[in-house]
């Protein structure tokens, strides 16, 4: 019965672990200029929070965000 009841808890606890992750999304871009050209080094925040990242060399940025803010 403590075994079941273990296991019963554990699935519990899996659900709401993958239930949490579901809530984010990961948005990726490239941020350029009015040429085309890719930016390195440029921010790229989330609005109204403090959240962010820096494009890498090709101008490429990935940044995970909540659902409902992208």
């Amino acid at each position: 019965m403590r075994t079941m009841i273990t296991g019963f808890l554990t699935l519990i606890l899996a659900l709401i672990v993958q239930f949490t992750f579901a809530q984010e999304k990961i948005v990726t871009g490239t941020v350029i200029n009015e040429d085309g050209v890719p930016l390195p080094g440029v921010s790229v925040v989330i609005k109204e929070t403090y959240d962010g990242v820096t494009t890498d060399i090709d101008g490429n940025y990935s940044i995970k965000v909540n659902k409902g803010m992208s």
